[in-house]
């Protein structure tokens, strides 16, 4: 069963909890803290694997769970770290969260993050200072990633087939590979792609049979556009001609017109045109017929086969890998380019300690205030709300960061409340 997209629950582990110990030990009534760190949670990893062609898979697992960090312990024993869960996907599977991209999946082998585990809380053994022998503190354990993830599948193939239902395209696959696509005397024979390996000469080239398309299927006729994303990737365009055709030189145009409509960058593609079912026609009127499709065809190269005679397979597949390697090499090019163009930004460290205060009435009249920033919301996850030494260590941190300093000259008093993510506190103890 072929499914190119799918949606699923990603869950990172969550981190474990920092502990608070002291030592006890014979004749040491007092030992100084010993609270071990939590072991961070699990990561869900996506692993490329090129042996699969198809999300059906997460139809069937709708949630992937990484596993939680352990608690820390006394005796400044750490946490086990969870475990993270590894991932098999496709190959040319991206994933999208909150509509936006955060993976593409493009080789063979690729590891990537998708959900990152929570980092596990300090003890109370961290917090020990000059001035602080016997601290009670511990920090709690960050949760995971969580999030709903999009994963859409656009097959990554060197050869795209393209063309009118009943075209050829099919049979011509299965005559060059081991793919066994459904063939038949009508349109619309193919409903899903189908991939196989071409083997000429020295190269092996991987071509994905397309659905056949129609007029409107950039607008979605036909199943148009969720067949149109698997040629996307594809480093040539094979455009199939039936040589039965009233007119090939429109139906060459009409498919064209729907690549451009749906992707203007497919209109650039390297792309052999392919006349095909030759076999039990005249030679003068396959000419005319290839001289129809040099008329509209700009220059680009044309062929005649029989894939039932294995007729001019051949030089097809000499053609096609020869385009393949040319528009592979060109493709690197780019890439590398691109990785030398110098960009100025702020380092990571810098963003993470950026933060603003904003001033809030709500409808009620009650005045809190708003502080955001990916490092000090860090520090208020991790925190033990409700104990009076983990609030004022929040505290503390908020006045070394410069933010208490904002807040007072946003007029905060000592029992305002000051909201950091999904908690509280007021601004002076109370």
């Amino acid at each position: 069963m072929f499914v190119d997209t799918a949606k699923v629950f990603i869950s990172a582990g969550k981190g474990g909890d920092g502990a608070v110990s002291f030592r006890r030990e014979i004749y040491i009534q007092k030992g100084g803290p010993d609270g071990g760190v939590g072991g961070n949670g699990g990561d869900v990893i996506f692993v490329a694997d090129s042996g699969l062609n198809t999300l059906v898979d997460f139809r069937y697992k709708p949630e992937l769970k990484a596993k939680n960090g352990e608690n820390g312990s006394k005796c400044d024993r750490s946490g086990a770290y969870g475990d993270s869960l590894r991932v098999k996907v496709p190959v040319g599977t991206i994933v999208r969260r909150d509509g936006k991209v955060i993976a593409d999946i493009t080789k063979a082998g690729q590891e990537v993050i998708i959900a990152k585990g929570g980092e596990g809380g300090s003890g109370n053994a961290h917090f020990k200072s000059s001035v602080r022998q016997t601290p009670r503190i511990a920090e709690k354990g960050e949760m995971g990633e969580t999030f709903e993830a999009e994963l859409e599948l656009k097959l990554l193939a060197d050869v795209g087939l393209v063309g009118f239902p009943n075209a050829g395209k099919s049979t011509f696959l299965s005559v060059v590979s081991n793919a066994k696509p459904e063939i038949a005397d009508y349109a619309f024979t193919t409903l899903t792609p189908n991939l196989g390996v071409a083997d000429i000469d020295s190269t092996s080239l991987l071509i994905a049979d397309i659905p056949g398309l129609i007029e409107g299927a950039s607008e979605g006729k036909g199943l148009g556009t969720a067949f149109l994303r698997h040629i996307e990737r594809t480093a040539v365009l094979m455009h199939l001609v039936d040589a039965y055709s009233d007119d090939v030189a429109l139906a060459y145009k009409t498919i064209r017109e729907e690549l451009k409509n749906y992707n203007l960058d497919l209109v650039d593609r390297s792309e052999i045109i392919v006349l095909t079912k030759i076999d039990g026609l005249d030679d003068d009127i396959v000419k005319m017929q290839i001289d129809e499709l040099k008329k509209v065809a700009k220059g680009k190269q044309i062929l005649a086969i029989s894939s039932t005679a294995h007729k001019g397979i051949t030089e097809v597949l000499r053609a096609l890998a020869k385009e393949t390697i040319k528009a592979r090499k060109l493709a690197e090019a780019v890439d590398d380019e691109s990785e030398d163009i110098e960009t100025i930004s702020l380092s990571s460290a810098k963003i993470a300690e950026g933060w603003t205060v904003e001033r809030v009435e709500d409808e009620e009249g009650k005045i809190y205030f708003v502080v955001t920033g990916e490092k000090i919301e860090k520090f208020a996850r991790t925190t033990n709300f409700g104990h009076y030494e983990a609030e004022n260590r929040l505290r503390d941190i908020l006045k070394k960061m410069g933010i208490s300093h904002e807040l007072r000259r946003r007029g905060v008093e000592g029992n305002s409340i000051i909201r950091i993510g999904d908690s509280e506190l007021t601004f002076q103890e109370q």
